[in-house]
């Protein structure tokens, strides 16, 4: 007999947008927040993380704090029909890759790539070039970002009181939740 999961309701909505604003809030805070004690909030975070709604935590870290000054995004065509798993391979072997994706279109996949500088980019251009199914690439350079409090931009993604820091270089946050840099409405 299988277990059905319990439904995603409202308040595990409130949760989730509290915990994407900032991934430091205590459950008491979120509890306090959305009118639950803390002990039921942690029983649906941890319901939500067995379910797979919540994936994760991570920290937000600035590329250029890093030395990562360079970043662009690279289509990428094959010859023939290479696999999803035969390209997921390639691009786990270089560390440049931020995010890697198969598409629609006429590019079979994606490739966001951070480097130190053009002469680094070409460099990794050349390394993914060098695989024998690859046929062409064509590469778009990031110049400044649109949504510079994004993830992609290395936004912070707290102004909790107590961080350090609070706000962006923007200015203020405009206090909603951000998925991939867009926001996040339910």
């Amino acid at each position: 007999m299988t277990t059905k999961p319990a439904p995603f309701d409202d308040l595990d909505r409130k949760i989730v947008a509290a915990l994407i604003e900032n991934g430091r809030a205590s459950f008491a805070e979120i509890g306090t927040a959305i009118g639950l004690s803390a002990t039921a909030v942690k029983r649906r975070v941890d319901r939500m993380r067995e379910n797979n709604v919540i994936t994760g935590f991570t920290a937000t870290v600035r590329p250029a704090a890093l030395g990562w000054l360079t970043e662009a995004y690279v289509e990428v065509y094959c010859d023939s029909a290479a696999p999803p798993r035969r390209l997921a391979e390639v691009v786990r072997n270089h560390p440049e890759i931020a995010a890697a994706m198969t598409v629609t279109g006429g590019a079979d996949a994606l490739l966001h790539v951070r480097a130190t500088d053009v002469e680094h980019f070409e460099e990794v251009l050349e390394r993914i070039r060098a695989e024998p199914f690859i046929r062409k690439t064509i590469s778009y350079m990031v110049l400044s970002h649109l949504l510079p409090d994004s993830p992609e931009a290395g936004a912070r993604q707290s102004s909790a009181p107590g961080d350090r820091g609070e706000g962006d270089s923007e200015g203020e946050r405009d206090g909603k939740a951000r998925v991939d840099g867009e926001p996040f409405e339910w």
